[in-house]
């Protein structure tokens, strides 16, 4: 058996010199710009946020390979699951470039919660994905702090996620976040459901420009010669921290109008605006007229529109225009539904009816 112990010998061989070359070498995942440790303490700082959003219905904390929930003991029946997954879109690129990331985790949670109400669900659980060149623990702990924030103000547990550093992937500072959302509802009470002709269109105010139309949003800022740290001039604040301004939650005041009766759909107004997102809530053969005079054109867009020169209709295609959400209720409960909303904080305008046609007609002038 000569030949086999020439072949043991030369394997044995090979592994003595592979062993000298990794000892010689002496590389770590950490040397290729991944940092585990930073990773295992990120965790532990942030558990004290996540255990802030803890709802009935949570069963184990973070750290596990997947997080569990138990519907029945967050008190449905008969459940139908709801998902949403979203970004934030190019307004990171404002938050990367001021260093103001405190916020932009509570727009992560919006985008996707404040869609799941639209179906008529309750969200129950979040989890975030987090990607970036290399882990800073401060910049990340604040982003994921905001994460918690928003799930905290929309009775939604945050109950996982997922950090990535990725070297070679993103440069620098640079990073990316995603959403995704789990709500529920009870079989039979999903939305939109009996829309009509003669619906009256109730818009909850928007706190600016919220999550969508940044890459016009910086090519107009980029026109104005303006650099983020300059007063804004249509504000108090630098502009970009008015740029930065979150988006509206709007999950615990329209889950409670859906509970009073008579809202029959709502649409949360992210790009497209009114333009696009109002015929996704209406019936084939019906469609909306909204008097542009009925609310007033918030600073934040007339700066873009003058500025960037934007026709009235562009303007309302991409932008949300002032009114974050829109609900379709039946005409005899719209008093009682605005007194609702205004009491739970929200500005309501009445912006128009459901009618016969398609799409959405405009009625007046906002700019």
């Amino acid at each position: 058996m000569p030949l086999q112990n020439e072949g043991a010998s030369a394997i044995a061989g090979q592994a003595e010199s592979w062993g000298k070359a990794m000892t010689r070498n002496g590389l770590t995942y950490a040397d290729a710009g991944v940092d585990i440790d930073a990773g295992n303490t990120l965790i532990e700082r942030i558990k004290p946020a996540a255990k802030r959003t803890a709802r009935p219905g949570v069963m184990a904390g973070l750290g596990g390979f997947g997080a569990l929930f138990d519907l029945k003991d967050a008190g449905f029946t008969d459940p139908i699951l709801v998902a949403a997954t979203d970004g934030v879109g190019t307004k990171l690129r404002i938050a990367i470039d001021t260093g103001n990331v405190d916020t932009i985790g509570i727009d992560l949670v919006a985008m996707c919660v404040n869609d799941l109400v639209c179906q008529g669900a309750e969200p129950l659980f979040f989890l975030d994905y987090f990607a970036t060149s290399k882990l800073e623990l401060d910049q990340a702990t604040r982003i994921i702090e905001g994460i918690a924030a928003g799930c905290a103000a929309s009775g939604c547990a945050l109950i996982g996620g997922e950090t990535a550093e990725m070297p070679g992937m993103y440069h620098g500072g640079d990073f990316d976040l995603a959403g995704f959302a789990v709500g529920a509802m009870e079989r039979g009470s999903d939305l939109p459901k009996n829309v009509q002709a003669g619906d009256v269109l109730l818009g909850l105010a928007s706190d600016g420009i919220h999550s969508n139309g940044y890459s016009l949003v910086r090519r107009i800022v980029d026109l104005s010669g303006l650099a983020w740290a300059d007063d804004a001039p249509f504000g108090s604040n630098t502009l970009g921290a008015e740029l930065l301004a979150p988006t509206r939650l709007y999950v615990k005041q329209a889950l409670a109008a859906v509970r009073a009766g008579g809202v029959h759909g709502l649409a949360h107004i992210t790009g497209g605006g009114l333009t696009e997102n109002l015929p996704r809530v209406l019936p084939d053969g019906l469609g909306a007229e909204i008097d542009l005079n009925s609310w007033e054109l918030p600073p934040v867009f007339r700066w873009l529109g003058e500025t960037g020169g934007l026709a009235e209709a562009e303007l309302l295609k991409t932008f949300n225009a002032g009114i974050g959400m829109v609900l379709c209720v039946a005409p005899d409960e719209a008093p009682k539904l605005t007194d609702l909303l205004t009491q739970s904080g929200e500005t309501v305008h009445q912006l128009g009816i459901v009618s016969t046609g398609t799409g959405v007609r405009y009625d007046g002038s906002l700019l």
